[in-house]
């Protein structure tokens, strides 16, 4: 392929670089990196062929072949960094055509594509299993809160900005009238001209100098404030202008989002998407790759290269003969087995398959403490003629590396963990037998990985055991924004469904292995909202936990869920009333519970006849101490316990 000018990343001897624009061409293949605009770029390329057409006798190209060569062609941008593509959304083979091209040049890592905000843009790289090279990089929770807490600001007067560096814009709050409203006299009218003079201003980047939060914002509601001008008006009639402003913007706010506080989860992901935005963004927002997704994830997963399909064949990204080619241990990390294996198992079982991106969950989303991290995966899957879906894939907490490390020999470590797995799946279906709403579905699978730990066995193959189900769109429970809380119908319908799964919780005795801690109300159960925004189901997505605490008695268990409605006290408008609904829904599904029980003892008593009963602790055994539990409970005195526990 023809260079019509230096190679890429090539710099000046002050380290500049001496191009940062580009055009690939591709029906006569070259690539022109001449100083100037792609339009120059493309007449000094239409030049250059006619030169070598005319040392080799040939006539010029006519006026239709030079529109063709032109046609046929990718824009570029350089920086010090990374070859930037950018695609028209009309040809999206080229952009396509481009990388490939650029993979003979530079390392697939340094190549990223512009206009990822326009759909056939996302489409495209998320057919070729390339959600990787759109999806921004994890963040911790804290990480995201410091930002935000950190970009508090100023300009002449008071700090009511968020200020995104990448920009140069300064976000304005609804919430920040609170502190401008107390304002009196001229120091009212000073900030308001502040405002009012940067709301119509752009920077030397040629982005807004003051910007309305959120970018979402309907366009009236921004040109009403753009409109205001505060030499027309008098001190009386500015600050009912304001008001009158600030009004239609608190009402066109979602409901997520008028809680401006970063343990609002919805609030805290809109502010940290808009604070991180970046001018020629190559980087998209959770949302683009996840239809509905609950803002607890937002920059916790971490897309990782797979492969793409074509023509129902499996094609391994190119990265991963990088990653073996340089042993870059940055790159290797990155180039995550686990999801080469998964990958090949769903192709092995499902032979319809599009496209499949598979992103790495980095950290626990749960609250509690010391919760373990990693093993789990997010799996996005299109299949011909079916809608894309989205799967949580879980690892195995307890599998044979994990044995492997307890200093266990292999068979050992085998053994129990393929009796952890029968375990894990008993206590499913003792869980729905009870009534847990669980999800629907529930996949097993297996690969096989290197073992790398300092047993002797270290550089065995051993087998990795991991669960699939779907994504369950929704909030979790303790992420919920306090403000849903001050509609007196939402706080009621969330009462009533979490005190029907705090009964169930109760009898299974859910708490965490290693800590023996409650787990109720802690990431697991998500709310699932109607079209009104109420609360129309609760399922817990998973029922990890269940069957730690059989032995004892429930007025033991009992005060652990009495924190659901005290934690919230400080939200709801008739605090009296959410606790009613939250122990009436207790006692009902207990007396439930119990009556189907009783009702049907042997389905009950015989689900795990075939089991080993062991009363050291087998399932058997732990199974037949919570069914006796439960029928020896008064459903009213164990809810008169959970009452006088909140009244404590």
């Amino acid at each position: 392929m023809k260079i019509l000018g230096d190679p890429l990343f090539a710099k000046n001897p002050d380290g500049t670089l001496k191009s940062r624009v580009g055009t690939l061409f591709f029906r006569t293949p070259g690539l022109v990196t001449q100083r100037g605009a792609h339009a120059m770029q493309r007449i000094a390329w239409t030049r250059e062929l006619n030169r070598l057409r005319t040392e080799d006798g040939k006539p010029e190209l006519t006026e239709s072949e030079a529109m063709d060569e032109w046609a046929d062609s990718a824009d570029l941008l350089f920086t010090d960094d990374y070859v930037l593509i950018r695609p028209d959304p009309a040809r999206i083979d080229l952009a396509i055509k481009a990388d490939e091209v650029l993979q003979t040049l530079v390392s697939k890592r340094k190549i990223r594509f512009l206009n990822t905000h326009v759909a056939a843009v996302r489409d495209a790289l998320r057919a070729r299993g390339e959600n990787w090279r759109m999806s921004r990089a994890p963040q911790s929770p804290e990480e995201i809160v410091k930002a935000i807490t950190g970009a508090s600001v100023a300009i002449s007067h008071e700090t009511i900005y968020y200020y995104n560096p990448n920009t140069g814009t300064r976000w304005l709050t609804v919430g920040s009238y609170d502190k401008v409203s107390k304002l009196t006299g001229d120091a009212f009218r000073a900030q308001i001209v502040e405002v009012a003079d940067g709301l119509k201003a752009v920077n030397r980047l040629g982005q807004p100098e003051i910007q309305l939060f959120p970018a979402s914002l309907p366009v009236e509601v921004v040109e009403a404030a753009r409109q205001l001008d505060p030499a027309k008006l008098d001190d009386a009639a500015l600050r009912a202008a304001v008001a009158a402003i600030e009004l239609k913007w608190r009402m066109a706010l979602p409901a997520g989002l008028r809680e401006e506080s970063t343990d609002n989860l919805e609030w805290r992901a809109e502010m940290g998407a808009t604070l991180s935005r970046v001018p020629n963004a190559t980087e998209v927002g959770d949302r683009d790759l996840i239809q509905g997704i609950s803002p607890e994830f937002f920059r916790q997963v971490e897309w990782l290269p797979g492969g793409r399909i074509e023509g129902g064949e499996l094609i391994f990204d190119p990265i991963w003969d990088e990653a073996q080619r340089t042993q870059d241990p940055e790159l290797l990390e990155f180039c995550d087995y686990r999801v080469r294996s998964i990958l090949f198992n769903v192709l092995r079982l499902f032979g319809d398959v599009e496209y499949i991106n598979i992103g790495r969950i980095s950290r626990s989303l749960a609250r509690r403490p010391g919760a373990r991290r990693g093993n789990v995966y997010l799996l996005q899957c299109k299949e011909a003629g079916r809608p894309q879906t989205h799967r949580i894939v879980r690892f195995q907490k307890w599998g044979v590396a994990e044995h492997l490390d307890e200093g266990k020999d292999l068979l050992q470590s085998i053994l129990e963990a393929n009796e952890y797995a029968d375990y894990i799946l008993d206590r499913r279906l003792a869980c729905r037998q009870l009534g847990m709403n669980l999800p629907h579905r529930l996949g097993i699978g297996q690969l096989t990985e290197k073992y790398s730990g300092h047993n002797q066995y270290s550089g065995t193959t051993v087998r990795a055991i991991y669960y699939v189900r779907d994504y369950e769109a929704g909030i979790a429970s303790d992420k919920i924004a306090p403000e849903r809380f001050r509609n007196p119908a939402f706080a009621q319908g969330f009462a009533y469904l979490m005190g029907q799964a705090a009964a169930l919780d109760l009898i299974v005795g859910r708490a965490a292995t290693e800590t023996g801690e409650p787990v109720f109300d802690s990431y697991y159960e998500v709310i699932k909202c109607g079209p009104d925004g109420l609360p129309r189901e609760l399922v817990v997505t998973d029922h990890a936990g269940s069957f730690v605490k059989y032995q004892e008695s429930f007025e033991e268990l009992i005060p652990a869920y009495a924190a659901v409605v005290r934690q919230r006290e400080s939200f709801v408008e008739d605090y009296i009333a959410f606790a009613k609904t939250y122990v009436l829904a207790f006692e009902r599904r207990l007396a439930e519970v119990q009556e189907a029980y009783r009702a049907r003892r042997r389905a009950f008593d015989e689900l795990f006849l075939h089991r080993p009963y062991d009363e050291a602790g087998s399932g058997a055994y732990r199974w037949s101490c919570i069914l006796r539990r439960l029928d020896d409970c008064d459903p009213k005195a164990v809810a008169e316990c959970l009452k006088k526990a909140i009244q404590a």
